[in-house]
């Protein structure tokens, strides 16, 4: 099937847009991608929303308006992208994820984005994992073993976004993944809140400072450190860093939130040492992130590009594969991936 993969991540910087020709299991063929890079007042109001959710009621006019406006930038990305799908993979954007009360809130109208487009829409991805016990997340592992499949392992995949996550790959299946900690979430409300801009560019801000080493070992005796894998994050689970790190100068504060979460991804037990890392996601655009990573690894790491990979498509493709398995009734999420009792199908299908 050709499908379009729709993802709009924590880093809240856009909808990402990807084709992929799959099967769902083994025939991965990535076609064209884009990034559709959201409005200031849509990233405004989609950040807005992470602060409330927690107490919004379904019917609330904001919220309602943002979903609104979220799903038709969405629309307009497969505008964009002008590539014939027989499906859509619609992941929506996480305002809320608290497995550990059995909820995670993805806002995005399917059935909007189904009759707009004329084309079957698979959504609503977490839902059935975290209602058997899941953790929710990550979602990208067993795409991310179906790429691997031919490569050198163990492996680990780390994708930083808003929030970092592994994936570790041995022989042909995905043994274990989990988020590790902050990603660019806090270096880029960071950076929106004292220089107006929504990210440290090229890691300028990082790399002229020093990593506060008194305040990073408060920010690693945080609680989610101490957790057993399977384990995810909501976005907003480490907003209480920012304040640590705000009597710093700018660049160490700076240098400081980058070496947290290269450090939190480091932390993380592994069933044995990898062979490589290999980085997607936009943490990879950061210069600052990317040295930090290169000097803390017992092993060689490289951007997923040097497999042929694109990073910045990676998770759309995702989505577009995991839309096939919904609609071919495959698992999703397996025990190693989210902590779920069995390898759990999931999500829906809405046609237009």
């Amino acid at each position: 099937m050709r499908i379009i993969g729709l993802m709009s991540g924590t880093s809240l910087d856009g909808v990402d847009a990807a084709l992929l020709e799959t099967d769902g299991e083994f025939c991965l063929a990535p076609g064209p991608a884009l990034t559709h890079p959201f409005p200031p007042e849509l990233r405004a109001a989609l950040r807005t929303l992470l602060d409330c959710a927690a107490d919004l009621p379904l019917d609330d006019p904001f919220l309602l308006e943002t979903e609104n406006a979220l799903t038709l930038h969405h629309i307009e990305a497969i505008r964009l992208l002008n590539e014939p799908a027989d499906l859509i993979g619609f992941h929506g954007q996480t305002i809320l994820h608290r497995p550990d009360h059995k909820r995670t809130w993805q806002i995005g109208d399917a059935h909007l984005l189904a009759r707009k487009t004329n084309t079957p829409v698979a959504y609503d991805f977490r839902s059935a994992d975290v209602a058997a016990g899941g953790q929710g997340a990550p979602f990208v592992p067993a795409y991310h073993a179906a790429l691997a499949a031919n490569l050198e392992k163990p492996l680990v995949i780390l994708n930083i976004g808003g929030v970092a996550n592994i994936t570790y790959v041995h022989g042909d299946a995905t043994l274990f993944a989990c988020d590790t900690g902050p990603g660019n979430a806090l270096l880029d409300d960071f950076c929106q809140r004292h220089l107006g801009v929504p990210m440290d560019r090229d890691g300028a801000l990082a790399a002229a400072g020093a990593p506060h080493e008194a305040t990073l070992a408060t920010l690693l005796a945080h609680p989610f450190f101490a957790r057993p894998a399977p384990k995810s994050l909501d976005r907003q689970h480490f907003a209480d860093a920012l304040p640590l790190v705000e009597a710093l100068p700018l660049p160490d504060a700076a240098a400081t939130l980058v070496a947290f979460t290269v450090r939190a991804v480091f932390a993380t037990p592994l069933p044995t040492p990898p062979e490589r890392v290999l980085v997607t996601g936009g943490g990879r655009h950061n210069p600052a992130i990317m040295a930090a990573l290169s000097a803390a690894a017992p092993c060689p790491i490289a951007p997923v590009e040097a497999e042929g990979w694109n990073g910045d498509a990676l998770e759309a493709q995702c989505f577009a594969y995991l839309a096939a398995r919904v609609l071919r009734g495959l698992p999703l999420s397996y025990p190693g991936t989210t902590g779920v009792p069995r390898p759990m199908q999931g999500g829906r299908i809405v046609k237009p």
